[in-house]
């Protein structure tokens, strides 16, 4: 068991079968992923622990349902995005229209040249006196950009491996990473200019 890669077909028939061995094996591997990923949706600790314990209970259940089309890891993330969007019902729908798209516009100006010189996320969370506003910052995202980019940053999941999760096309998780990058930014530019 322990020789087989786990994405081989061999593995993937071992988890439809729901050899204890296997799914021992992916819980193993996966859960303090899905706890982090769960964390970085901004989530508590103890609602990501329960979070990433569902997802193995309902991984289990789903296991003979599984086809090994995608990697395991792809299909304990799309459970776990289900979860919590259960958890949090009022972001099951992506917004029309997004206020930061105004913020946004406001920013450029008729050429499309920054009004002011942009504070990069990345640079700014660099200091470690910033950690804490960086954090208060992504848990102001909206449920389905704060998962993107977490996906996308922390994890360093592929783009398909993200829209499978989320179940959008790669369109719209450009849209997602773009309006949470922006409000990134925004919201850190504000809470810096406030501490000056």
């Amino acid at each position: 068991m322990g020789g087989l890669e786990i994405t081989s077909p061999e593995f993937v028939e071992k988890i439809r079968e729901r050899e204890p061995a296997a799914i021992e094996r992916v819980v193993r591997s996966f859960t303090s992923h899905l706890h982090n990923a769960a964390l970085g949706m901004g989530f508590d600790p103890e609602t990501a622990e329960e979070l990433a314990q569902d997802v193995c209970i309902t991984f289990y259940d789903k296991a003979p349902g599984f086809e090994g089309r995608a990697h395991v890891r792809t299909f304990l993330f799309a459970i776990l995005n289900n979860k919590a969007m259960e958890k949090r019902r009022e972001y099951a729908k992506m917004q029309k229209h997004d206020p930061i798209d105004d913020v946004v516009s406001a920013r450029f100006d008729k050429r499309g040249h920054w009004i002011g010189s942009p504070i990069s996320p990345e640079e700014f969370a660099l200091s470690a006196e910033n950690a804490e506003i960086l954090r208060q910052c992504v848990d102001s995202l909206p449920l389905s950009q704060r998962s993107a980019f977490m996906m996308k940053e922390v994890e360093g999941l592929k783009g398909e491996e993200i829209c499978n999760v989320l179940e959008v096309s790669a369109t719209n998780l450009g849209v997602l990473l773009f309006r949470a990058r922006n409000r990134l930014r925004e919201c850190i530019e504000g809470k810096h200019l406030k501490r000056k």
